[in-house]
């Protein structure tokens, strides 16, 4: 692959995950539908994107996956859509990536993994900006919001490390993210009293499940075997910041002081953690 080329395709997948904030944040904030439909209308819609892009690569779209993963990723999901109820795209964002890297990193650490004296000043920058988004105040994220975010994360980190070293990344997501179903329609029954579905809701669970879930997992998969491991690490560290970008420019959201310092505490806290590990082998 051209390096032009993956920087493109990086660049892609990089806006597509943004755009799962996004779309979820506008379609809740201004009513167009609730958030049990709309995280079932996101595994469906992606779910069948999936099944179609390996069905086309693989001649077979089913098989993959596994029920833990599926409701690893379920509560993800979930989470992920009642969090945004109240939280800006941008605290949201930030509060999901920082939660999936501690879990991961969390876990290395249980597994005997040590950091260096770099890593462990990285991880004590990224915590104590979290404490600090976290600290009551005006422009503190509501917290409520904010804990079913970090569950999200939490969900995702699982999820992430359980999908490690699958040989057929997007075959096993098609398969976790059909297995996921079920659990959402429970869900989708369950709060139906709440249900408020319209077409701008539905299209905006559609395009977040097919296109920024979906075809964003793919195109990255695809770039996955052509970068290091700290590399594509390093590299999802934009996300939250081009999510803050699009808050701004497509929901009206204000980025507040808290919110830059305490970000650049935790992205460069768990960029210090990523790097850390390089620069110590």
């Amino acid at each position: 692959m051209r390096k032009s080329t993956l920087l493109q395709l990086v660049a892609v997948a990089m806006i597509a995950f943004a755009g799962n904030s996004l779309l979820c944040r506008i379609a809740l904030r201004e009513g167009h539908i609730d958030a049990a439909s709309f995280s079932t209308l996101r595994l469906a819609s992606g779910a069948l994107m999936l099944w179609l892009l390996v069905r086309r690569r693989e001649g077979s779209g089913a098989g993959h996956g596994s029920w833990i993963s599926a409701f690893a990723l379920f509560a993800y999901a979930a989470g992920f859509s009642f969090a945004y109820l109240t939280l800006p795209a941008a605290a949201g964002a930030l509060l999901l990536f920082g939660a999936v890297q501690a879990t991961m990193i969390g876990y290395g650490l249980w597994r005997g993994e040590r950091l260096n004296l770099l890593q462990g000043g990285g991880l004590l920058l990224a915590a104590g900006g979290l404490v600090g988004l976290l600290l009551p105040g005006l422009s503190a994220p509501p917290l409520r919001g904010a804990l079913l975010m970090i569950a999200a994360g939490i969900a995702w980190g699982v999820y992430s490390l359980r999908g490690r070293g699958v040989a057929r990344a997007t075959a096993s997501t098609a398969g976790n993210f059909l297995r996921a179903l079920p659990f959402a329609a429970v869900l989708s029954l369950l709060t139906l009293q709440q249900a408020a579905l319209t077409p701008a809701g539905i299209g905006y669970a559609i395009a977040s499940g097919a296109l920024a879930s979906g075809l964003g997992y793919a195109i990255w998969y695809s770039v996955l075997p052509a970068l290091r491991a700290t590399n594509a690490a390093t590299i999802q560290l934009s996300v939250p910041v081009i999510t803050a970008a699009g808050g701004v420019i497509f929901l009206g959201e204000p980025i507040t002081l808290r919110l830059v310092l305490t970000s650049i505490a935790i992205l460069a806290g768990i960029a210090l953690v990523i790097t850390g590990k390089r620069a110590a082998g």
